[in-house]
C-alpha cells in the first residue's frame, strides 16, 4: 500500500465556512458551506496522526477559524498538547471590532499556545472585509507584542486608493484599484488555479488558448497527490494534497496506507495523469467541452466534478465542485 510522503509543514482547517467567497479561494470556502467546526475528538486523532507522520508544526485555518472561537481554543490546546507547534492561525480580521476584544482573544490565544496570526490583506478580501479592519487588527497585535503578519502586505499601496471603512464590489474595485486588478492580483500571489481561483484563469485565457481534452491531457502520474510540503488535513480528518483541492483521502490512511480500489479517481490520477481519468470518464459517459479547456489542471476539475454529479466518491467534496464555480462574477 503506498502512503504520502513523510509529512512535513501542513495546515489544520478548522471549518470550510468563512464570512467571505473570495474569487481565489482553493478551498472554495463561504458562508454557505456545510461541515460545522471541528471536534475535539477530530483535533486529537488528527494531532496523534500528525505526529505519526512525522509533522511537527502547523498553521490553523479554514473557512474562517475565528467563527467559534471557543472551539478554535479547544483546537490550539489539543494540537499544542500533542506536541505540535502552532505557528499561526488564519484571519480575515472580520472579528477584530473592539480593541478589548481583540485583546482578551490575543491573551486566551497565547495562553492556547498559539505564536502569531496570518491577517488576510488583498483586493480579494475586500471584497468581503473592510481593509481597516485587518489594519486595526495588525495594530493591536503589534502593541500586544503578539505575533502578527499581513498577507499580503504588499498589496497596501493598490489597497491605499479605496475606502478602508466598507467593502467594495468588483466594479467598484475596478474603477479605483483598475480595470484588470483580479488577474493582477492572482498573478502577484503566484496562485495555483484550482478550487474558485480556477474561474479566474478561465476567464482570463482567451478561447484560442484553449485545448481540447485530447490536445491536453498529462499521462504523467499525478505525484503531487502523496507530497506533503504544505498539506491541509480538514475537520473531518481528510489529507488534502497540497494545491490540488476538492479531492482528499483519510489522514490515517496516507499515513498508514492507502487501501487499493478505495479512492478509484485518486488512484486513477497516481497511475496515469490526467490521461487515465479522462479513460475513467469517458467510459462512464463524459462528453468534453467543445469550446475546450484552459489548462490541464482545468480539465481535471471539470472531469471531477462531471463524476460528483453522476456517483458518489469517498475521496471527492461535491460541495466542492459547486462552490468553486459559485460568488464569482
Amino acid at each position: 500500500m503506498r502512503t504520502v510522503e513523510r509529512l512535513s509543514h501542513g495546515g489544520i482547517m478548522a471549518n470550510y465556512q468563512c464570512t467571505a467567497a473570495c474569487r481565489h479561494c482553493l478551498y472554495a470556502c463561504s458562508p454557505g458551506r456545510s461541515g460545522g467546526y471541528i471536534s475535539k475528538a477530530a483535533a486529537e486523532e488528527i494531532s496523534g496522526l500528525l505526529c505519526e507522520g512525522g509533522c511537527r508544526s502547523v498553521h490553523i485555518g479554514g473557512g474562517e477559524p475565528f467563527l467559534d472561537f471557543d472551539g478554535l481554543i479547544e483546537l490550539v490546546q489539543t494540537v499544542t498538547n500533542a506536541g505540535i507547534v502552532v505557528e499561526y492561525v488564519e484571519t480575515n480580521a472580520f472579528w477584530a471590532t473592539d480593541e478589548h476584544l481583540v485583546e482578551r482573544r490575543l491573551g486566551t490565544l497565547s495562553r492556547a499556545g498559539a505564536r502569531a496570526l496570518c491577517i488576510s490583506l488583498d483586493p480579494f478580501h475586500a471584497e468581503y472585509v473592510p481593509v481597516r479592519m485587518p489594519l486595526y487588527l495588525a495594530e493591536i497585535c503589534r502593541r500586544a507584542n503578539f505575533g502578527y503578519f499581513l498577507w499580503q502586505e504588499k498589496f497596501l499601496p493598490a489597497l491605499s486608493s479605496i475606502d478602508p471603512n466598507k467593502t467594495h464590489n468588483r466594479a467598484e474595485l475596478e474603477r479605483l484599484i483598475s480595470s484588470d486588478y483580479v488577474i493582477k492580483t492572482a498573478q502577484s500571489y503566484g496562485l495555483l488555479m484550482g478550487g474558485r481561483a480556477l474561474n479566474i484563469e478561465e476567464e482570463y485565457l482567451a478561447r484560442s488558448a484553449r485545448g481540447l481534452a485530447a490536445s491536453m491531457v498529462d499521462a504523467r502520474p499525478c505525484r503531487r497527490l502523496l507530497s506533503s510540503g504544505h498539506f491541509h488535513v480538514d475537520l473531518n480528518g481528510m489529507f488534502i494534497p497540497p494545491g490540488c483541492t476538492g479531492i482528499a483521502i483519510d489522514l490515517k490512511e496516507a499515513v498508514r496506507g492507502i487501501p487499493d480500489g478505495k479512492y478509484p479517481v485518486f488512484e486513477a490520477l497516481l497511475s496515469g495523469g490526467t490521461v487515465e481519468l479522462l479513460r475513467y470518464a469517458l467510459a462512464l459517459g463524459f462528453a468534453e467541452n467543445p469550446q475546450g479547456y484552459t489548462s490541464n489542471c482545468a480539465l481535471c476539475f471539470h472531469i471531477r466534478h462531471w463524476l460528483c454529479q453522476h456517483e458518489a466518491y469517498v475521496e471527492l467534496d461535491s460541495e466542492h465542485y459547486v462552490e468553486s464555480l459559485e460568488y464569482y462574477s
